[in-house]
């Protein structure tokens, strides 16, 4: 069989896109006001610059006769399909995103969504701070946690100087919640 009449299959064709968690069943897909506006960046720059170039090369690619051994055919088509996805992916998030401010909480010393919190773990005494904002923009490398994670999760609603326990694969940790900041308006 010819090359022309076999279906390309990427495994990961039909997922979303991003590698990120799924939100919880009935969960709302937080995010602050500089979190959406760069998934929106992203999403008008993968359509107005971004997909247009790869359309041409593609378009280019075709007029050149033989698609079967055409690399930039070939990788214009791929690279197009992983774009489609990314902007459908974007689309859907920001769609059902509800954009909370957390400097609407300056001043407080209760952790909510967009908290930067600084906790100890009890038994250890290793001090960590994490920031608290949505799946879609939080990063671990930053110490930024989403809210749906189990740390988070245990810090929400507590206050400066409250004990939580947080549940883990090793057990369960007692933390102390020694500082929660938040950004200024």
């Amino acid at each position: 069989m010819s090359k022309a009449f076999t279906r390309e299959t990427d495994s990961d064709d039909d997922e979303d896109g991003g590698g990120l968690p799924p939100l919880p069943p009935g969960g709302k897909n937080y995010i602050t006001p500089q979190g959406y506006a760069r998934l929106r960046a992203e999403l008008l720059q993968l359509i107005d610059d971004e997909r247009p170039k790869v359309v041409e090369i593609v378009h280019w690619a075709a007029s050149n006769g033989d698609r079967s051994e055409n690399g930039d055919y070939i990788y214009g088509k791929k690279r197009l399909r992983e774009i489609d996805r990314r902007i459908r992916f974007l689309t859907k998030r920001l769609e059902i995103a509800e954009v909370t401010d957390p400097s609407l909480h300056h001043g407080h010393d209760q952790v909510f969504f967009g908290a930067t919190v600084t906790y100890a773990e009890e038994d250890t005494g290793v001090e960590r701070t994490v920031t608290i904002l949505g799946i879609d923009e939080a990063d671990s490398a930053h110490g930024q946690v989403s809210w749906i994670s189990p740390i988070a999760r245990a810090l929400l609603k507590a206050r400066e100087g409250d004990v939580v326990k947080l549940v883990t694969p090793a057990g369960t940790k007692e933390v102390e919640i020694l500082k929660v900041a938040y950004p200024a308006g």
